[in-house]
């Protein structure tokens, strides 16, 4: 936590987690206001748990979200009023900080002069030239206003963006590239299901960011608000702009913690978890271990989703664990899957169904999660019946591993590269925009029909690199994606189920049978997801070594 003042009343920081909040009232602090939406990070606590922290604290607490770069006047106003309100002094956070500042820099729009507006702004370590502008242009973005400009933009610094400069690098070493991203840290998302079971430790799973962006790269920390393909800019908070010649678009996916009532005021208490969260991981892996008996639930919300198969990995680790330690046999496991079939790829089911039976597992399908009350242990599903209708079913638990809904970014959904779903619009076989042949998209927010993982993201890269090359004069051919996904299914500790499939569930194993037959539970399997898969991770594909992930070229 880094308070940067702006006035004697009012400093702004990045995002705050609730341990800083002591540290906060003993520096003198009154008011807490948080600008930054819950479910923007996979590493943000949610604002109710910063909120019961301050309030146990004595401070007062306030939550005015604001999406990035749509920070309004009224906003501001309204900032303004709970600036003269409020306790002082006042600490406003969002991801970075600068939005709390810019609503504090509209809000004294002919109050301060524009030049001392921007200087404290500077003061605090905040670029506000671009917002300054917007108040001389009476509240109109300065939308001509260029700040840098790169012959390749990647939007998104998480596996796909990463290895795609890396792929991009490695092929040109001189390219001009730039990613977007306002994240410090990079996770290792994969490893949060061990973490969950004890295997791994969280931190193991996460690096900077800065030790990530591959030497020679520009990264530029900021979110992106808007795209304005048919001028080739991507817009940032702070009515910055960047101008590219292409645009390579995976940031990921949002994870709607609150399209569940009553998630995320439990969160990480009241047995309520997931290992969707950086910071929850380890808490699945507490409840696993005092867990003695009672009710345990698990579940999976909708597709799509990152990694389809990771809610049932939270689920046959926990089992594991407990038959383990002789508790199994007293506690009633349940797992509600909102979808009609365990997994996607029917050839690894009945491998799967074995586990579900020797667990002794309630599998329900067609249950759909609707509301968590954490300090009366109960869930609340949404069941579809046969005739198309739906009923509401409500049950009793100990601890609930929870997977929430989950949709391209914001900014995404409602740009003009989304398709009508909200995802961004690419030839599954090239991965460049359907309408828009200066831009490529890979990972999580397209709307190709591959399963969303990192295993996907290993393979696409090498292909938009190649392909963004090519559309510049650089190379010739094009590379195609076969819809490669990988899903090790880890069954119980020392045995995965290795599914590896390509567009259209076909079966696409990479290693013999004799060697590793992925329609069976495997040890060699398990070594290969504990031990290989993580420096094949940060030291491969980050660093765009393509093994086992050249790309098939076409004339």
């Amino acid at each position: 936590m880094h308070a940067r003042p702006l006035t004697p009343d009012l400093s702004v920081s990045p995002q705050i987690s609730a341990t800083d909040v002591a540290t906060l009232k003993a520096l003198g602090f009154g008011s807490i206001v948080c600008h930054r939406p819950d479910g923007e990070g996979a590493d943000q606590p949610n604002f109710e748990e910063i909120a019961q922290a301050a309030r146990q604290a004595g401070l007062q607490p306030i939550y005015q979200p604001v999406v990035p770069g749509q920070a309004s006047a009224e906003q501001a106003a309204a900032f303004a009023e709970l600036l003269a309100q409020l306790p002082k002094p006042v600490l406003a956070y969002c991801r970075t900080g600068t939005r709390s500042a810019t609503l504090w820099a509209l809000s004294q729009a002919g109050k301060l002069p524009a030049w001392e507006i921007q200087e404290r702004a500077a003061r605090a370590g905040f670029n506000l030239k671009a917002v300054v502008q917007r108040i001389a242009n009476a509240g109109k973005n300065p939308v001509e206003v260029i700040e840098f400009s790169h012959t390749v933009v990647i939007v998104g610094g998480g596996a796909a963006g990463i290895a795609v400069a890396s792929s991009l690098r490695a092929r040109e070493p001189e390219l001009d590239v730039a990613i977007i991203d306002p994240a410090d840290v990079h996770y290792y998302q994969p490893g949060w299901t061990l973490v969950g079971a004890g295997v791994f430790e969280a931190a193991d799973t996460a690096r900077t960011m800065a030790s990530r962006v591959p030497a020679g790269v520009r990264w530029l920390q900021s979110a992106v608000v808007a795209f304005e393909p048919e001028r080739h800019v991507v817009v940032l908070e702070g009515c910055r702009a960047v101008r590219y010649q292409r645009l390579v678009v995976c940031p990921g996916l949002k994870v709607d913690w609150h399209g569940i009532d009553g998630l995320v005021e439990t969160l990480g208490r009241n047995g309520v978890t997931s290992n969707y969260r950086f910071d929850l991981a380890p808490y699945t892996w507490e409840l696993v271990r005092a867990q003695q008996g009672g009710k345990a639930l698990f579940t999976q919300p909708p597709m799509p989703i990152k990694c389809a198969g990771a809610p049932q990995k939270a689920l046959y680790l926990s089992c594991d664990t407990w038959r383990r330690n002789g508790t199994l046999k007293n506690i009633d496991v349940r797992f509600f899957n909102a979808g009609a079939v365990l997994f996607g790829v029917p050839a690894y089911v009945p491998a799967l169904m074995e586990y579900i039976a020797a667990y002794g597992i309630d599998l329900r399908f067609g249950h759909t999660l609707k509301r968590v009350d954490g300090p009366r242990r109960r869930a609340t599903f949404e069941r579809a019946l046969a005739d198309g209708s739906k009923e509401l079913v409500e049950t009793d638990f100990d601890m609930i591993h929870v997977v929430p809904p989950q949709t391209a970014p914001d900014f995404v959904r409602t740009s003009p590269l989304a398709d009508a779903a909200g995802w961004v619009d690419v030839d599954p076989s090239t991965l460049r925009h359907k309408k828009y042949e200066d831009i490529f998209g890979l990972g999580d927010a397209t709307n190709t029909t591959n399963a969303k993982t990192a295993a996907a993201a290993r393979k696409q890269a090498p292909v938009v690199a190649h392909n963004v090359l090519a559309s510049l004069g650089l190379f010739i051919g094009l590379a195609t994606y076969d819809g490669y996904g990988s899903c090790p299914l880890t069954v119980e500790r020392g045995k995965v189920v290795l599914a590896e499939f390509l567009y259209g569930g076909k079966v696409a194993p990479s290693f013999p049978a004799w060697l590793i037959d992925g329609k069976k539970p495997s040890r060699l399997a398990w070594f290969l997801k504990e031990r290989i898969l993580p420096p094949l991770y940060w030291d491969g594909m980050l660093k765009g070594r393509e093994w086992m992930a050249r790309p098939t070229l076409v004339d």
